[in-house]
């Protein structure tokens, strides 16, 4: 700690967010009285802000930058230069291009299978049995994401016409197969929080079927949900844990982690996403929630301070 923070007397976090969430997410509300009760100073702070003056917090915390996905380049070289940011900057590198999936499946961890098409590369949509999904590697809030059957000719049209946007865009598109455990299920997220010796799951929600149909484009910043709580299973924890297990450079320097799970062809969960950058942590849906993760900002703000 400088002396100028030291002067300051309360620590001072600054909650990372986006211009159009300048007074955050109504979920990440839920932390500020917590915080407060702890002595600690919140602001909200926009990512690509140029007044705000990132060296004079004692933490950065990523929240909600969630328009991030076609500036990814000037994003992760924001990061850079926030040294006190959590969870940090070589982690968001990482995380916010969704390849990190092969790696992870190159590690053993069960995931949803999945191929990837460069810009330029031709590509020739699935032809079946099932369904699959078109989205690109970088990408928040579920948006420029469709589903596609390949029965449908209009269908096959339309995610041709889908992945051509992206490549023209210079956009790294993925594909994967529509699990249909998704519409009955639903998608398991478990959310982990830092502790003293580590991360630790604090809660879990499941979050209902979003995608439809085809890519018709999303007004606002992500879809809507439908989030309601869940209990987190023997299996679904032994699958996360293998997860965070593969993360470069170890758990224990990370904030927050979300796993987010569904059940595969066999009924063993694979994952979909491990959400390290700016996930939603639903701490509305778990009593304790808020103030748990109030503890994993204080435990950060304490190992910072050494």
């Amino acid at each position: 700690m400088t002396d100028h923070q030291a002067a300051r007397g309360k620590p001072r976090v600054a909650l990372v967010t986006c211009d159009r969430l300048t007074d955050l997410d109504p979920d990440d509300r839920l932390v500020l009285a917590p915080l407060a009760g702890r002595g600690v100073r919140v602001d909200p702070a926009v990512w690509d802000d140029p007044d705000v003056d990132w060296p004079a917090y004692d933490l950065v915390v990523l929240r909600s930058p969630w328009d991030y996905a076609l500036r990814r380049d000037e994003f992760v070289a924001w990061a850079d230069t926030v040294p006190q940011l959590v969870n940090p900057a070589d982690v968001v590198r990482w995380n916010t291009d969704k390849r990190y999936l092969g790696e992870l499946a190159a590690a053993g961890v069960p995931t949803v299978p999945t191929s990837w098409v460069d810009p330029g590369a031709d590509w020739t949509p699935p032809a079946g049995p099932g369904q699959y999904v078109v989205k690109p590697a970088v990408s928040a809030g579920s948006q420029d994401t469709g589903r596609y059957d390949p029965a449908d000719p209009q269908h096959r049209e339309l995610a041709v016409a889908h992945v051509r946007r992206l490549s023209a865009a210079g956009r790294v598109a993925m594909v994967q197969p529509y699990l249909d455990a998704v519409d009955t299920a639903g998608e398991t997220a478990l959310l982990f929080l830092a502790g003293p010796d580590g991360l630790t799951l604090s809660h879990a929600i499941r979050k209902g079927p979003m995608l439809d149909g085809p890519d018709l484009g999303v007004e606002g910043l992500y879809r809507p949900e439908d989030i309601t709580a869940r209990s987190a299973t023997p299996d679904q924890l032994a699958v996360a844990e293998q997860v965070l297990a593969a993360v470069p450079g170890g758990t224990q320097r990370l904030l927050y982690a979300r796993v987010d799970l569904i059940p595969g062809a066999d009924g063993r969960p694979v994952l979909v996403e491990l959400e390290l950058t700016e996930p939603s942590l639903f701490v509305g849906y778990a009593d304790g929630a808020p103030d748990r993760l109030a503890d994993a900002i204080v435990t950060h703000l304490a190992r910072r301070r050494g």
